[in-house]
């Protein structure tokens, strides 16, 4: 049985362990009848990581997220709403990808990204893969809300800033999303949100382009010291600004998130990534990428069950900003 508004499988007739595998069960783009379009958020994977720099195999991410999505529920329950009451959802398959080289992998992921749903209306969210994902995700989107001057606003969430210019001669890799991003003139660094930077670097000139830039870098140790004031400002500043989102799962301490390629502990706890992002209430988010699980390193699959959750509790951020709490 399927919920005529929503087309989701009742989860008390048709069980989660049953029928085909989407991401939270959200129908696939191509069964969403004409009555119901267009969706408002098209997502989809894609199953890349030619551009590690460490521990490969992400490219499985999207695979292992969608099966442990089959238990992320619809209500949530401190923002006190049915999500698929207030948005339509689909998952829009998998990109193709060009495995052998991360540039033109950038250019195929943009090229299908731009072709799904209605530009003028659906919003896209990529499931990775590695973090080098999110600059064709970002490029798609920045298109599709009209070329926005200066470049989107973006809040990130991270253990590494990605802003690297080049790793072993490439260019590309999910070390240097955000500085090709900036190059591009896709997002705007003085209106960028780095949240949970922590652990050791190679050196401490990784820093600088960053800075140098005006990205506003919320350590871990910082947010324990400050608390939210800088993040609750940042959002304030925003106002009516839209804004893209970006989530690493290496943020989340490898204690809650162990299936990632670039571990980094001393990090995010699962309740506090949750929290963090429940203060984004009111932002508009424009499109947004969850990136770097690894299925093989994943223990039980609590890293692929809690990037599920992450994905909801940021289209919910966008169902607020709709249609208000």
């Amino acid at each position: 049985m399927t919920d005529r508004r929503t087309m989701l499988p009742d989860a008390r007739v048709s069980p989660r362990f049953a029928g085909v595998c989407t991401f939270c069960r959200y129908p696939r783009l191509e069964d969403v009848r004409p009555e119901h379009a267009p969706v408002d958020w098209a997502i989809y994977g894609v199953p890349f990581d030619a551009g590690v720099t460490y521990r490969p195999g992400a490219r499985f991410g999207p695979r292992a997220i969608r099966e442990a999505s089959q238990y992320v529920k619809r209500y949530h329950v401190e923002h006190g709403f049915d999500l698929c009451a207030r948005q339509s959802l689909a998952d829009a398959g998998d990109a193709p990808v060009q495995p052998f080289s991360c540039a033109e992998n950038a250019r195929v992921v943009a090229e299908f990204a731009r072709g799904l749903g209605d530009p003028a209306q659906t919003r896209l969210f990529a499931v990775g893969g590695d973090h080098s994902i999110a600059h064709a995700n970002i490029r798609a989107t920045w298109e599709r809300r009209g070329r926005p001057a200066g470049g989107l606003a973006l809040i990130h969430f991270d253990s590494h800033l990605d802003t690297i210019d080049a790793t072993l001669g490439e260019k590309w890799s999910h070390a240097s999303p955000f500085r090709r991003a900036i190059e591009d003139g896709l997002i705007d660094p003085k209106a960028m949100l780095s949240i949970g930077i922590k652990g050791p670097l190679n050196t401490g000139d990784d820093l600088n382009y960053a800075r140098e830039q005006g990205v506003e870098v919320v350590t871990y140790e910082r947010l324990q010291r400050e608390g939210t004031a800088s993040i609750d400002r940042f959002v304030q500043r925003l106002g009516a600004r839209e804004a893209y989102i970006t989530f690493d799962i290496d943020v989340i301490d490898p204690a809650f998130a162990p299936g990632t390629g670039t571990p980094c502990p001393g990090g995010l706890t699962s309740a506090e990534s949750f929290a963090l992002l429940r203060r984004l209430a009111g932002v508009r988010v424009a499109g947004g990428d969850l990136v770097e699980v690894l299925p093989d390193r994943d223990v039980a699959g609590n890293t692929a069950l809690l990037a599920g959750h992450v994905l909801f509790e940021i289209l919910c951020l966008s169902a607020i900003a709709s249609t208000g709490r």
